[in-house]
Order: C-alpha cells, then structure tokens, then sequence
C-alpha cells in the first residue's frame, strides 16, 4: 500500500455579495474571527499570527496578499497554505478556499495525534460549512 499526498480541499461558491464586502471579511483579524476562528491576522506579506483552533492557538504567517482578490497563509506547522480566492461576477463574488500542502493519508497530524486521511476529511466537510453557511451569513447580510 502505498501512502498517497492527499488532494488540496477546494471549495468554491457564488456569494450575492460585492467583491470589496467579502475582501474584508476574509482579509481583517474581525472579518475572519466573524467566520471562523478568534485571530490576530493582519494582511501584511510576512506577518505571524495566530488561530485559536480546538487544538490551541496554531501559529501562522501571511504568505501573499492581493486585494481584493488573493489572500495566502501558511497554517499550523505542518506544512498547510490555505488560500483565499475572490473574483467579481457581474456584482456578486465568486470565493474559492483551496487547503493545500497535505502529506500522505496515513501521516500522523502532530497536534491532533490523527491521520492526515481522518483531519482531512473532517476539515473539507468544516470548510464546507464555514464557506457555505458561516461566512455566506456574514457577506449576504
């Protein structure tokens, strides 16, 4: 058997929301705590902060910042980049989340004392909700 990098979680969605309103939402320490988790990010290349995951506080560092259509970080310090993408559509915001950066399915997440195949699954079906649900109530509001 042989132990396979898992794919990237992508999730995208059309939020009936203009592109500057969902910029700030997933570029502020508050848009992004509205979301998903407590936060001292800052949309500057090269900060470190920190996400206030169940796991404790995950330390993290902006990697790229394009507004109002990118925003890159590197999450935790297992070697995951999330991405957030943003592209205006006649008004409305087309968002795309990509977590990349996964090791193979039986790799152990440090952390979480889990399989990298059991986080996985567990984060796409969280990233679904919090794009789907959570930060579609704090844009569409």
């Amino acid at each position: 058997m042989t132990n396979t990098t898992l794919p990237a979680i992508t999730k995208s969605v059309i939020y009936d929301a203009p592109i500057e309103k969902v910029w700030v939402a997933v570029s502020t320490s508050e848009g992004i705590a509205s979301w998903f988790m407590p936060n001292d990010f800052q949309p500057i290349e090269g900060h470190n902060f920190y996400i206030q995951s169940p796991f404790g506080p995950s330390p993290c560092k902006v990697l790229g910042v394009d507004p109002p259509n990118k925003l890159t970080f590197s999450w935790d310090e297992d070697g995951w980049v999330v991405s957030f993408e943003l592209k205006d559509v006649s008004g409305k915001t087309e968002f795309t989340l990509t977590h990349d950066g996964w090791k193979g399915a039986d790799d152990i997440v440090p952390k979480a004392n889990q399989k990298q195949s059991v986080i996985h699954k567990t984060m796409s079906e969280g990233w679904e909700a919090l794009v789907e649900s959570n930060l579609r109530k704090v844009v569409e509001e």
